[in-house]
């Protein structure tokens, strides 16, 4: 620094060195708090290390008693199950008399059952015999109905196709009937709209025409009023004839007057 100043008249070295000095403070701080904050850490993991341990210590001597209560309800298991083999050996043997006593009660009442079913098995071929023999019969007569239906059946088709086709020439006539008769109504169409359009041109015109005659008329009846009113062309006013004979007599008197006087 004294060098600095000397030189150049500045301190900068030791600015530079405060500023290093502040930033090993700060760091020698936060070493501080970090070392604070683990001690913390390492304390609360001991203690949820020491929870744990006595949670593991009662969940290991809860488990011991189940242990214990388990080969106590294993022991009453086997006792029971001892008991209850010779129940059901006992009663075993008691069912298997009782079952072949019973089966052999079924036995001949199945014997009984079979020489029925034998009677009616042969009743039963008796009656299939019959009703073979019928349907055999009946059978035929379907044959002969069916075979009869079958001729009839090509014969109504037959006809009805003959029928569907004399149908169809008379669609296509009527079709091409049809077509002739839309265009004439096309045709007729149009003549009818040219003719109610030139009949509506000729009432308009119409219409024009007596609206122009009626505004002439009032035209004329206005302009013969205003020269009536101020006596334009033929409906000047002329002078009364008793005018003209007074101005002609006014003059004859001042004529002969003036003649005494001469």
């Amino acid at each position: 620094m004294l060098k600095e100043l000397e030189t150049t008249g500045s301190f900068q070295t030791l600015q530079h060195a405060v500023v290093l000095e502040k930033e090993k403070k700060t760091n020698f701080y936060n070493t501080i708090d970090r070392e604070q904050e683990g001690r913390k850490k390492i304390k609360a993991l001991q203690k949820q290390l020491h929870d744990v341990r006595q949670e593991k210590k009662v969940e290991l001597q809860s488990r011991t008693e189940l242990i214990a209560y388990l080969k106590d309800q294993l022991q009453e298991m086997k006792a029971k199950t001892n008991m209850e083999g010779k129940y059901v050996r006992k009663d075993t043997e008691l069912q298997v008399s009782q079952t072949q006593t019973k089966c052999s009660i079924a036995e001949s009442q199945l014997q009984v059952e079979i020489q029925k079913v034998k009677e009616k098995m042969d009743e039963e071929i008796r009656v299939h015999v019959e009703i073979e023999n019928f349907l055999r019969q009946h059978q035929q007569e379907l044959e002969e109905k069916l075979e009869y239906w079958m001729e009839k059946y090509d014969k109504d088709t037959e006809e009805k196709q003959a029928e569907l086709n004399a149908l169809k020439t008379a669609r296509v006539n009527d079709l091409t009937l049809l077509q002739d008769l839309a265009k004439q109504y096309e045709e007729y169409e149009k003549v009818i709209i040219e003719d109610r359009l030139e009949k509506e041109k000729a009432q308009e015109q119409k219409k024009q025409e007596q609206v122009e005659l009626s505004s002439a008329i009032k035209i004329q009846a206005w302009w013969k009023g205003t020269m009536v009113r101020k006596g334009l062309g033929p409906y000047k006013k002329s002078k009364s004839k008793k005018g003209k004979e007074k101005g002609k007599k006014g003059k004859k008197g001042k004529g002969k007057k003036g003649g005494k006087k001469k």
